[in-house]
């Protein structure tokens, strides 16, 4: 059995098995360098710690697995308690692989290797056919279990932790790469390993730009400030926006406001077990769009969060047919954009229960001039 959970892992990896068309006779997962490294590497294994660049996991049907790595990583892969093959050199390396050699069916997962990758495990593999099982990763992680949700909780928890701090941070002038600063430090003092994504510090007419990030445009009197950020903690990922006013509001900043915060509380309201992903977004469009503001909400609702930010890709949209299901977690992130104005967005990490959700974010959502 696995340090990390032994029952935990060795249902995880039956579950990938289970959501597979073909009948696979193992699953390689390929990490190559930095950014290339697979998720799924560190949700088969448990690990939380180290890089494991060019390292591999062998999965197999009966919930085992194997892990090939350099001596680099020797002693962190043992915290698996897995087996575990180690390589100094090239050639080393591909004496491990020949043991695998015999495998006819070889599932990949085409959405995080490498061309480059692919390439030299076909030529390793010259006999085996290789299908790519993607899909058969995202539809296992979709659904978190206990360990998950408590990872995404403490990532959740530190992120509420920063929002209250945000209101004595901000002061006249500070740019936005300073604020980015002060967030990403605030995450990190507060037990992240790191930032989840790069942060959004935006103010004025910026806030204006969903994916806008940071520059050195300064703080101003009346500018929205919208701050959208996240946490990873052991690997697991948050996700939170606020927006704030700073030192004097305008009538129709407050309305815009007031409108994005009644969109969220009826997508917030809506969420639950059975209920399609299109229709959460619908009903937040809605709201939206039965004010003047119709068509500035330029977004899905929100997005699955969980190793990946966009953990599988799946969204609340208004073309999906997906059907939430308990101990799925999502986003629910309503906005309004103006350009050349500004814009606001409010952002809670949820996690889908039977008869409704579970609030991981839990910082204040009020209207708050700083």
């Amino acid at each position: 059995m696995y340090e990390h959970g032994g029952v935990i892992l060795e249902h995880r990896i039956k579950k990938i098995f289970n959501n597979t068309e073909e009948e696979i006779d193992i699953i390689i997962i390929k990490n190559s360098t930095e950014p290339f490294i697979d998720e799924n590497f560190f949700y088969v294994t448990g690990l939380n710690k180290g890089l494991f660049e060019g390292s591999i996991v062998v999965l197999f049907p009966d919930g085992k697995l194997d892990i090939i790595t350099s001596s680099l990583e020797a002693e962190s892969a043992k915290k698996s308690n897995s087996n575990v093959l180690t390589y100094n050199n090239g050639e080393e390396f591909k004496e491990i692989l020949e043991k695998y050699r015999s495998f006819d069916k070889i599932g990949i997962n085409s959405d995080r290797l490498t061309y480059k990758a692919f390439n030299n495990l076909n030529k390793q593999f010259e006999n085996s056919n290789f299908f790519d099982v993607s899909t058969s990763f995202s539809k296992a992680r979709i659904i978190k279990d206990e360990k998950e949700i408590n990872l995404i909780k403490k990532a959740c928890n530190i992120v509420d932790k920063v929002v209250e701090e945000i209101p004595q941070i901000v002061h006249e002038n500070i740019t936005e790469y300073e604020l980015a600063a002060e967030i990403d430090f605030l995450m990190q003092k507060n037990g992240a390993e790191k930032s989840a994504f790069e942060t959004i510090s935006s103010f004025g007419k910026n806030t204006a730009e969903p994916h806008y990030t940071h520059g050195d445009l300064k703080l101003e009197k009346g500018d929205f400030v919208l701050c959208d950020f996240g946490a990873c903690f052991e690997k697991y990922n948050s996700d939170i926006t606020r927006t704030f006013v700073f030192n004097k509001a305008s009538a129709k900043q407050k309305e815009i406001f007031d409108i994005v915060s009644n969109a969220s509380k009826v997508g917030l309201n809506k969420a639950k077990a059975g209920i399609k992903s299109k229709d959460i977004h619908n009903s937040v469009n809605s709201v939206i769009d039965n004010t003047k503001y119709k068509g500035r909400f330029i977004h899905s609702t929100g997005h699955s969060l969980g190793l990946s930010v966009h953990d599988g890709n799946y969204r609340i949209s208004s073309n999906s047919e997906l059907e939430l299901k308990e101990n799925m977690v999502f986003t629910i992130e309503p906005g309004i954009y103006l350009p050349g104005f500004g814009g606001v967005r409010i952002e809670d990490d949820v996690l889908i229960k039977e008869d409704g959700i579970e609030l991981l974010t839990k910082s204040s959502k009020d209207f708050i001039v700083i």
